[in-house]
């Protein structure tokens, strides 16, 4: 299996030959100016079913995923098959939202996804240009998919998870929000009693692209404490950016962990206990 990243100067020798998806939230960065061919990928109405009648955060959080048969459908929508290399970007270093969309195509079974290493500013530095055309696209059939394949708990399931000492919960907000000293997003304020609190950020240089493999691993050796990763569960506030950490510990070699999709924009909605403070 390839790394899950790419740097944007061995982008910048496979253009043409992958398919790129822009996830920057909403349309007008994307149509102010993406990399050639690539296509959008939103965050709202395409990586999660944030946008179906009904949906209500308190069941699934902000950002519930879509149902399996849906994304399969959207990525045979974009051109997307089995045998197709993907690449991902977004301007937030993989948070918003490149790491999710590389989870879901995972999660769907296509392994030849990868993030752009720096995003959309590592590729201009890189020397590609962009343009403000929509890409062209030839749809296929709907991608093969058996339901979502990577582990992913419940409410329930962290609930019990938290009080276990055979597991861990780990939160990758900024420490601000998960002490409850703000919450921009979510009504409540705090964090899962139990959790850790390791913010995503963490994941990169000052460069913003990934740190190296063995400083990630260190970094989540020392917060598994011997604790095995397919016992750790990842949140954040509505499932997306707990997609970088996930990615973060595929580069560290400490694959297996469970992502929380309804993440604290969920729990805290619920009569289930909260915490605030360190």
């Amino acid at each position: 299996m390839a790394s899950p990243l790419v740097s944007p100067e061995e982008l910048r020798a496979r253009l043409g030959g992958v398919r790129l998806l822009d996830a920057r939230p909403g349309p007008d960065a994307y149509a102010a100016g993406h990399l050639p061919g690539a296509l959008h990928a939103d965050l709202d109405r395409d990586l999660s079913a944030a946008r179906r009648e009904g949906h209500d955060p308190a069941n699934g959080g902000r950002h519930p995923l879509p149902s399996a048969e849906a994304f399969a459908r959207q990525l045979g929508a974009w051109g997307i098959g089995p045998d197709d290399d993907v690449v991902v970007y977004d301007a937030a270093g993989g948070a918003n939202a490149a790491s999710r969309a590389w989870w879901m195509l995972r999660a769907l079974g296509h392994t030849r996804v990868q993030v752009l290493d720096g995003g959309l500013a590592g590729a201009l530095a890189a020397g590609l240009a962009t343009e403000t055309r929509a890409a062209e696209v030839t749809p296929k059939a709907d991608h093969p998919q058996h339901g979502w394949i990577l582990p992913t708990v419940d409410a329930s399931a962290v609930d019990a998870r938290r009080q276990s000492p055979a597991s861990k919960v780990l939160d990758v907000r900024s420490g601000e929000r998960f002490r409850g000293e703000s919450e921009p997003f979510d009504p409540i304020a705090g964090h899962i009693p139990g959790a850790r609190n390791v913010p995503f950020a963490e994941n990169l240089g000052p460069d913003g692209r990934f740190k190296p493999a063995a400083v990630l691993r260190a970094l989540y050796e020392e917060l598994l404490a011997g604790v095995d990763p397919t016992s750790l569960t990842v949140h954040c506030g509505s499932g997306v950016t707990a997609c970088h950490t996930l990615l973060a510990l595929e580069i560290a070699g400490l694959p297996g962990a469970a992502l929380y999709v309804g993440s604290w924009s969920e729990w805290c909605r619920s009569e289930r206990p909260q915490a605030k403070g360190a």
